[in-house]
């Protein structure tokens, strides 16, 4: 998953029922031992989240036309 800051991060819930979260990502942060992002979360709490593989999707930030 390569995301970038300003991409919607959705992260699908483990129990039937339970809506998926979604936020922001507000930073990538680069390590050695694997990526992990600090996002805000539409409730408005941030956290640090490093997904596991097929646990999250990335939402490209829309492009603004120009004019």
């Amino acid at each position: 998953m390569a995301a970038k800051v300003g991409d919607r991060i959705v992260v699908e819930s483990e129990k039937v029922g339970q809506a998926a979260r979604e936020g922001e990502i507000l930073e990538v942060v680069e390590a050695p031992y694997g990526t992990k992002y600090r996002v805000r979360w539409d409730d408005g709490h941030e956290s640090t989240f490093r997904p596991s593989a097929g646990s999250a999707r990335t939402v490209p930030r829309p492009r603004r036309r120009r004019t």
